[in-house]
């Protein structure tokens, strides 16, 4: 496996992964048809492990509304004003997690149902590499639960599930295509954040991921957003949607690529006390303001859990592709597409 460092005018912008000897098992059509056979299947057997319907959805929201997705805090969405609404800006979302829980309220949802809709989002400020695109697609998804609900019991049983969905999956694509399968562990693993810094202080959050992930095959992560005992937050996380105490990611040791690859980010909601300290420690109290924050702190919107799962990368982790650009199609700099092609990698 090498490393390439893509440079413009002497600066590091990008960084590629090419496998030794990599090998697509699969042409691009065959990939093609991969595709589409994942897709569909997963969700059909998604929405009814989880008792989730599925809902169309937005590609842009309102500002004024508050409900598209912070991410960290400093990616910019993509915005533009309509001419019958100037005096409002409309922002691509970057995911619907806010919206999700805004439309289970809307539509009178009530514990143990929930929805999932396929959402195509743009991030330009995104740092490409192989597993990076400007453009996401994933299933989002939420779920109504109850005040009792709000548990690690709760987010722990969810994320099983979702893990035996994925395992399925797994088998059913090697019925299909036994050359191409990429074969996952059996059993997926719980830690947190803070176990991870305690057992390598040394380490970056990134290193910590790869260690736990190498070691356990796939992990759960959690407890994502909030200070460790260092002072040190392991990852960004929005403070207005997930709880920081009750979330986390599912993460793959990934073989060709020898690092973690994060399939999902999840988590049960905020309720008003952790929005209201969450805003305050990310010193965003402004954002109460809004009308999604509002009918939270009033307890207007149903108590819910829910996430993302990513559809290309799903597709790359059983499929062993060595780039997420093999499963979509997006944007990429000149530069890595002529590194790829000449190292066997088709990017579609």
């Amino acid at each position: 496996m090498s490393v390439t460092h893509i440079t413009n005018q002497g600066e590091t912008i990008m960084q590629l992964i090419i496998p030794d000897h990599y090998d697509p098992k699969l042409s691009i059509r065959e990939t093609q048809e991969a595709i589409r056979y994942i897709r569909e299947t997963f969700q059909d057997e998604f929405g009814k492990e989880l008792n989730l319907s599925r809902l169309s959805a937005p590609m842009m929201v309102p500002r004024s509304t508050g409900l598209n997705d912070n991410l960290n805090g400093y990616e910019q969405p993509v915005s533009f004003t309509m001419q019958e609404i100037p005096d409002d800006t409309m922002e691509i979302v970057h995911s619907l997690a806010k919206w999700k829980r805004w439309t289970l309220g809307r539509y009178g949802f009530k514990p143990g149902e929930g929805l999932y809709t396929n959402m195509n989002a743009i991030r330009k400020d995104e740092e490409l590499d192989n597993i990076h695109s400007i453009y996401v697609d994933q299933w989002d998804w939420e779920k109504v639960i109850t005040r009792e609900q709000r548990t690690m019991d709760t987010l722990k049983d969810t994320v099983k599930h979702i893990f035996k969905v994925i395992k399925h999956m797994e088998h059913e694509v090697w019925y299909k295509y036994p050359k191409a399968v990429h074969h996952l562990p059996d059993e997926i693993h719980f830690v947190t954040t803070q176990e991870l810094e305690d057992r390598w202080p040394d380490y970056t959050p990134k290193q910590r991921e790869d260690a736990i992930t190498k070691e356990l095959g796939c992990v759960f992560l959690m407890q994502i957003g909030g200070a460790m005992k260092s002072g040190k937050i392991h990852d960004g996380r929005a403070a207005d949607y997930d709880d920081w105490s009750l979330n986390g990611d599912i993460l793959f040791w990934y073989e060709p690529l020898q690092h973690a690859l994060e399939i999902s980010s999840m988590g049960i909601r905020v309720d008003k006390t952790a929005m209201a300290k969450q805003l305050k420690i990310a010193g965003q109290e402004d954002r109460l303001a809004l009308p999604f924050h509002k009918a939270i702190m009033a307890e207007e919107l149903p108590f819910t859990i829910g996430g993302g799962i990513g559809q290309s990368r799903l597709c790359m982790l059983l499929l062993g592709k060595a780039h997420v650009g093999e499963v979509q199609a997006s944007v990429w700099p000149e530069k890595m597409l002529k590194e790829t092609e000449a190292a066997g990698i088709h990017i579609l």
